[in-house]
C-alpha cells in the first residue's frame, strides 16, 4: 500500500531533476539512453527481489533518465534549415497569426506560423514586433518583409542574463522580426473553435469598453478573460512596486472561481452531465484566455477535481499538483526553467496548500468576517513561497505587498462577477448593463487607488541586483524544513 502511495513522488521528483539538470548541461544522447537502460534493469531486478528501498532508488534514477531524454528530444527542434541559412537577411515570408496579439503600450507582438518563404515551403513560428495600428487578429493571413533574426540573450535591469532564446523556444518560436512591412492577405484561417472563443472575447471587451473607462477596462479584461492589453508602463511599474502584479493577468484563482460557479449552476443536472459540461467549460475557458502556464495548471487541477468527484475517488490536491506539473513539463520540458509564470504558479500553490493552513493558528487576531483571515493567511503563504523566485528572477522586493494584497484580493471575485455581468447584459441592452458597470468601475477604481497610494510610499519596493540562485535554493530549503516541522508537530498533537 505504501508503495502505491509513494512511487509517484520518486518518479516525478527524479523526472523534474533530470529536466532541471539537462536545462543547464548537455550529457549526450547516448549517455541518457544508457542511464535509462541501467535504471530500468535495476528496477526490474528490485521488483523481483521486492527490495522496497532499492525500488524507490531505481524509480528515482529512472525518472532522472526519462527527464534528460525528454529534454534531448525537445532540443531536436531547431527551426527551419532554409531560415537558419538566411539569418540577418531580408526575407519575404507569409503565414498565419496563430495566437492572440499581445498589445503593448507602443507596439504589438504577433506570433505567426510561417508556411511560405521565397517560394520555399516552411513550417515554423516567428515573433513579429510591429506598430499597434493597423490591428491584426487571430487567423489573419499576412505577408511580411524584413530582416529575420535569431533571439539573443540580454542583461536585465537586475544584472542577470535573460535567456530570451529559450524563453521563446518554450512557445515554439525560433525567430524574431522587428517592424517589417506587412500586407494582409486573408482572414479566418485559424482553428475554428479558438476563432469563435477569441471573437467572443473581443466582443466582450468591446462591450465593456463602451461603459467602463480606461485604465479600469483594461484591468477588468485581464481579470475576467486574460486580455493582453497594456495598462501602460507607469501603471505596470506601480503594480510591481505594490507587489500585486499577479492580478493584472488571469491567475489560477480565477479559474477556480469559474469552475465552482459552473458546478453550482449545473447542480440540477445528472452527475455525469454536470461534470462533463463543467470540464468542457474549463477547457474552453483556458483556450479563450490564451492557455498560459498558470491557467493550464489550474485548469488541469480543476478537471482532476471534477473527475475525482464524478468517480467518487478521494482527491489529493498535492498529488494532483504533481500530476499537472509532470504532465506539463513532459509535454514541454522548457517551461520548468524558462517559464516564470509556471514556476511562480507552482510555488504559490504549494504555499497555499501546505503553509496557509498552518498559519491560521497565528492569525487569530484577524476577523473571519468577509473571509479576511482566509485571505490573510493565503496572502502571507503565497507571498513567502514566491519571494525567493521573485528575488532571483526580478530582483525586486515589495515591502508593501502584504497590506496591498489583503486590501485588494477580497474585491477580486466580486469584480469578476460584476464585470462578467456588465459585458453579458450589455449584449442584450447597453442601458441595462450600466448599474453593473458603475459598480464594477467603482471596485476597479478602488483597486487602482490602493495600488497608486502604496506605490507612492518611499521605499515601497527595494531592488536587489543579481540575487544568486544558491540563495533562492537555500530559502526554499529553509521553507522545506519549516513545513517538515509543522508536519511532525501535527503528528504528535
Amino acid at each position: 500500500m505504501a508503495f502505491r502511495r509513494n512511487w509517484i513522488y520518486f518518479v516525478s521528483g527524479g523526472f523534474g531533476i533530470g529536466v532541471l539538470m539537462r536545462s543547464f548541461f548537455y550529457f549526450g544522447f547516448s549517455f541518457s539512453l544508457l542511464v535509462s537502460l541501467l535504471a530500468l534493469v535495476a528496477f526490474i531486478t528490485c521488483a523481483i527481489t521486492r527490495a522496497s528501498v532499492s525500488i524507490y532508488v531505481a524509480l528515482f534514477v529512472l525518472g532522472i533518465a526519462v527527464g534528460i531524454v525528454r529534454f534531448d528530444i525537445a532540443e531536436l527542434k531547431t527551426g527551419d534549415p532554409f531560415l537558419n541559412a538566411h539569418l540577418e537577411q531580408e526575407l519575404s515570408l507569409e503565414g498565419v497569426v496563430v495566437d492572440e496579439p499581445d498589445e503593448r503600450e507602443t507596439n504589438t507582438k504577433l506570433t505567426v506560423r510561417i508556411d511560405n518563404g521565397n517560394g520555399v515551403s516552411i513550417k515554423t513560428n516567428v515573433l513579429i514586433t510591429t506598430e499597434r495600428y493597423p490591428r491584426y487578429i487571430y487567423g489573419d493571413r499576412i505577408a511580411f518583409t524584413g530582416k529575420l533574426t535569431s533571439p539573443s540573450s540580454f542583461v536585465s535591469d537586475t544584472g542577470s542574463i535573460f535567456d530570451y532564446k529559450m524563453y521563446l523556444k518554450k512557445d515554439g518560436i525560433f525567430y524574431t522580426m522587428y517592424n517589417p512591412v506587412i500586407e494582409k492577405r486573408g482572414s479566418g484561417e485559424g482553428n475554428s473553435i479558438k476563432s469563435v472563443l477569441f471573437s467572443a472575447k473581443s466582443s466582450f471587451l468591446e462591450q465593456v469598453g463602451h461603459v467602463i473607462e480606461e485604465p479600469q477596462a483594461s484591468l477588468l479584461g485581464g481579470l475576467v478573460v486574460g486580455a493582453k492589453r497594456s495598462l501602460g508602463e507607469r501603471l505596470l511599474n506601480d503594480f510591481r512596486t505594490a507587489g500585486i502584479i499577479h492580478i493584472v493577468v488571469l491567475s489560477g484563482y480565477n479559474v477556480t472561481i469559474v469552475a465552482e460557479f459552473v458546478m453550482r449552476l449545473l447542480s440540477f443536472l445528472p452527475l455525469f452531465f454536470s461534470w462533463s459540461i463543467g470540464a468542457i467549460v474549463v477547457i474552453f475557458f483556458a483556450l479563450m484566455t490564451g492557455a498560459g502556464a498558470t491557467i493550464v495548471r489550474a485548469s488541469i487541477m480543476a478537471i482532476l477535481v471534477i473527475i475525482a468527484r464524478a468517480t467518487g475517488r478521494t482527491y489529493h490536491i498535492t498529488r494532483a499538483l504533481i500530476v499537472a506539473g509532470v504532465g506539463m513539463v513532459f509535454y514541454n520540458p522548457f517551461i520548468l526553467v524558462f517559464d516564470s509564470s509556471f514556476q511562480l504558479s507552482f510555488m504559490a500553490t504549494i504555499g497555499l496548500i501546505h503553509l496557509a493552513p498552518e498559519l491560521e493558528r497565528y492569525f487569530g487576531w484577524v476577523p473571519t468576517r468577509l473571509q479576511l483571515r482566509e485571505f490573510a493567511t493565503a496572502t502571507v503563504a503565497t507571498q513567502l513561497f514566491v519571494l525567493p523566485m521573485l528575488l532571483y528572477k526580478m530582483g525586486q522586493l515589495s515591502i508593501v505587498a502584504f497590506p496591498v494584497n489583503l486590501l485588494v484580493l477580497p474585491a477580486v471575485p466580486v469584480t469578476m462577477l460584476l464585470g462578467f455581468l456588465t459585458g453579458a447584459v450589455g449584449f442584450l441592452n447597453t442601458a441595462l448593463s450600466l448599474p453593473f458597470a458603475y459598480a464594477t468601475e467603482g471596485l476597479l477604481s478602488y483597486q487602482l487607488f490602493i495600488v497608486d497610494a502604496f506605490a507612492k510610499i518611499p521605499f515601497a519596493s527595494v531592488s536587489i541586483n543579481a540575487f544568486p540562485l544558491w540563495a533562492a535554493v537555500s530559502m526554499y530549503g529553509v521553507y522545506g524544513l519549516i513545513l517538515w516541522w509543522f508536519y511532525t508537530q501535527s503528528k504528535h498533537s
